[in-house]
């Protein structure tokens, strides 16, 4: 048989099986620009694996805060974008780094405090109010710092309270610039407040009496976004892996995966793609 024929027969053999001519196994990996909070909290760790059973496409996770994610994924380094900071991500496709932002779900971010409660925030619904009182009594708060989309949220929260935390920066307020794990432990080690996403806190495992001082405002609602990246503007993209992984995330089985995560009898994130679609609808 020609070598031609035979060559034919195996791209047809691997095509069947989902390659792609020229293409092996080791190729099919996506790389998803993410944060801190979805791997943190376990999420990647239980669903990432029903994907790859389904596709058998590999999932490699860039965990860090949402604003690196975002330069990361601009500057051409990753296929996919799963974070939570909507303007920021609107602005990525705006930018033509992104072909389309699709919402995923949601959770809220919380504040949490030591068991003293030296502000006297505890039980409050009211975060802006309670922030206030904890600069007014410049108890200790231990921030992130470091662009993410938690960040973002929190310096939204102070700016409606009216205070400008960066003048108190090296006092009663510190920065970590670290991911959300290692500012929990970072602010428990020191009775600080925290302003922290729900999942990570019901994952965190080293809570020195920390407890949840502050939930319930609605402007504490926290929504993640998808976005594949554009490989027009970066050619490097594997747009149909990356596709592949978006459309099983959004569909049924993807949002049964995620609302199916739980710790300690919990549900951490709650799918909301359904709800979008019925909107746009």
């Amino acid at each position: 048989m020609p070598r031609s024929e035979i060559l034919g027969l195996v791209c047809s053999a691997v095509l069947a099986v989902g390659l792609g001519c020229g293409a092996s196994a080791e190729d099919r990996f996506i790389v998803v620009q993410s944060t801190t909070s979805t791997q943190n909290s376990g999420l990647f760790e239980h669903i990432l694996p029903q994907f790859t059973a389904r596709t058998g496409i590999q999932v490699r996770v860039v965990a860090v805060g949402t604003g690196q994610a975002i330069r990361n994924a601009a500057n051409g380094d990753g296929d996919v974008l799963f974070v939570h900071a909507r303007e920021a991500e609107e602005a990525f496709v705006a930018e033509g780094h992104g072909v389309e932002r699709f919402d995923v779900m949601y959770n809220d971010f919380v504040i949490v405090g030591p068991p003293d409660d030296p502000a006297g925030v505890a039980g409050s619904s009211d975060a802006v109010a309670s922030l206030a009182r904890i600069a007014a009594m410049q108890a200790p708060f231990a921030s992130r710092g470091d662009d993410s989309g938690t960040y973002k949220a929190e310096l939204a929260l102070w700016n409606e309270a009216g205070i400008d935390v960066r003048s108190a920066s090296g006092g009663w307020y510190r920065e970590t610039g670290s991911g959300m794990g290692a500012t929990l432990n970072t602010g428990t080690g020191m009775g600080a407040y925290i302003l922290t996403d729900r999942a990570t806190w019901i994952s965190f495992g080293n809570k020195a009496g920390h407890q949840i001082a502050v939930q319930g405002d609605g402007r504490l609602f926290n929504q993640y976004g998808i976005t594949l990246a554009n490989k027009a503007r970066h050619p490097n993209v594997k747009a149909d892996l990356g596709q592949r992984f978006i459309d099983w995330v959004l569909s049924e089985e993807g949002q049964a995966a995620i609302a199916g995560y739980q710790v300690d009898g919990q549900q951490l994130f709650f799918p909301n793609a359904r709800a979008r679609r019925a909107r746009a609808a």
